[in-house]
């Protein structure tokens, strides 16, 4: 069987990469981000957007504003010089829906690309599409549904099956085209937005599949549906919502008087709010028609679709989750040799006929927490599991969905605690409310799995791959090779018991002969 290490290319991978910056020069956005580099599940070292507005008057006059095109000059002029500074050599810049649809749309690229100092590509609305698919793909494991990508001046829907590219349309239902086209009033926007989709019969295909929403309005949305709901986590990535709540909440956001009444509403950006009971009234259409299991809200759209396209298979291939691990472990842990021995070393305790169940996707997390498991190691002891839970919940990994996040944070946490600890010590009940029994009893069986092995090998490599586990009779067994006879001890053992129990078992240290 191929091991992690060998498919993720071990340790091996160099870490000096070469950044490389996106400009998306959007309908409401102007944004510049520079990734690390080109790989599979890629850390944005520079982030900043700038919302101009550039398309706010396109759909009733035609033209670009005048002072929105300042504002985006002045915007790339800082975005190259920052680009500059970073040492960007590999600079792509696009432009969306607005600056395609304007008549002096050419002129603006012209000024445009002086001030950024790069070429342009003028995005057509099928190439939109294909590039927000493309970052649904970057963000997360085998997508099958529908994404779609809501700007300021258009909607782009796309059929996603894994790496197929199906049925895509791009529609002018952006949400400042819709205030503009409407002079504000939103009854006027239903009805061009039912008009719009209502002539698309291919929508059918999405009943029961989950909908995948990008864009800046409905991350806004987003957000403050976490407020009212008080949820635990603040990450946007792979948050979801059931469809009928989506669609509840998007009919009350867009029914609203007040926008800044809405309880959240502060969290959101002020430019932001004027578009968003048209985003919300946007959503809650698409929803109706489509009726797909689930809303996801990605962060990853065309900007990292466009990345995705620059790497190559090899890199694609690969998981985003484990090797955003896999990377953590690089830069935190004692030894990330260490930790891909963990992911084999625990692979005893599911491999066999008496072990507990474990799904092909249980697996993959668990591989991930034996990655993590020891990026907590330079904190006080005291806090280490606290920490790393909060750390891990709230990291800027992608591939897996919000209880994934939890049972990682969870199960490292017990690395660090017990597999034993209770809500009394620091466990948030809010976290904790957010998986079930069965990925709760995981997170103690592996988090005391990993306890006990960094306790045998004390975080070094070399030692708990010549180790073995077995089940026998009600029995865990432990067997240490004859070399390392004297790593036997109370703590060892007392960590083993505690790994055993939970599993319904005794637990033995033996030492081979």
């Amino acid at each position: 069987m191929t091991s992690l290490m060998q498919m993720l290319g071990g340790a091996s991978r160099p870490r000096e990469l070469e950044p490389i910056g996106v400009i998306d020069i959007g309908s409401n956005s102007v944004r510049l981000v520079v990734y690390e580099g080109a790989v599979r599940s890629p850390t944005p070292l520079f982030n900043e957007k700038v919302l101009c507005g550039l398309g706010r008057t396109v759909a009733t006059t035609g033209h670009l504003g005048a002072e929105a095109i300042e504002r985006t000059i002045a915007a790339l002029t800082r975005f190259r010089a920052v680009a500059r500074i970073l040492k960007v050599k590999n600079l792509k810049a696009f432009a969306t829906a607005a600056v395609r649809d304007a008549g002096d749309g050419p002129v603006f690229i012209g000024r445009a690309e002086k001030a950024c100092g790069v070429k342009i590509e003028i995005l057509s609305g099928q190439r939109e599409a294909e590039l927000a698919a493309a970052g649904i793909r970057m963000g997360f494991i085998n997508p099958d549904g529908f994404a779609g990508d809501l700007g300021g001046g258009s909607l782009e829907l796309i059929d996603v099956g894994g790496d197929k590219l199906n049925e895509a349309v791009t529609l002018p239902l952006g949400g400042l085209r819709l205030i503009d086209q409407t002079g504000g009033k939103i009854d006027d926007a239903a009805k061009i937005a039912d008009d719009h989709l209502e002539g698309i019969s291919w929508l059918s295909k999405g009943r029961g599949r989950p909908f995948y929403a990008v864009g800046g309005t409905w991350r806004a949305l987003a957000k403050l549906h976490m407020e009212q709901t008080q949820y635990p986590l603040r990450i946007m990535q792979g948050y979801t919502i059931p469809t009928r709540d989506a669609i509840q909440f998007c009919e009350s956001v867009r029914r609203t008087k007040k926008i800044a009444a809405l309880p959240g509403i502060e969290e959101v950006a002020r430019a932001r709010r004027e578009a968003l009971p048209y985003g919300a009234l946007v959503l809650e259409r698409l929803l109706r028609q489509l009726q797909p299991s689930a809303v996801v809200f990605s962060v990853h759209g065309v900007r990292e679709g466009l990345l995705y396209g620059l790497l190559p298979p090899h890199e694609r291939a690969k998981d985003p989750l484990l090797s955003f691990c896999e990377e953590l472990a690089l830069q935190r842990s004692r030894s990330v040799a260490h930790a891909f021995e963990l992911c084999d070393w625990t692979d005893q305790i599911f491999d066999n006929q008496d072990s507990p169940d474990e799904t092909p996707e249980e697996r993959r997390l668990r591989h991930a927490a034996c990655l993590l498991s020891d990026i907590g190691w330079r904190v006080h002891p005291d806090y280490r599991g606290e920490q790393s839970l909060y750390k891990i919940a709230h990291a800027g990994m992608s591939g897996l969905d919000h209880p994934g996040r939890i049972f990682l944070g969870l199960t490292v946490f017990f690395r660090h605690a017990g597999a034993q600890s209770t809500g009394t010590d620091g466990l948030p009940e809010q976290l904790l409310s957010r998986i079930d029994r069965r990925m709760l009893k995981r997170a103690r069986i592996i988090g005391g799995a990993l306890r006990a092995a960094h306790m045998i090998s004390i975080g070094m490599p070399g030692i708990i791959d010549e180790t073995q586990l077995e089940f026998l009779a009600d029995k865990l067994i432990l067997t240490l090779p004859r070399q390392h006879a004297d790593l036997d001890g109370e703590r060892l053992r007392r960590r083993f018991e505690s790994l055993a129990a939970v599993l319904g078992r005794v637990g033995e240290v033996r030492t081979a002969v």
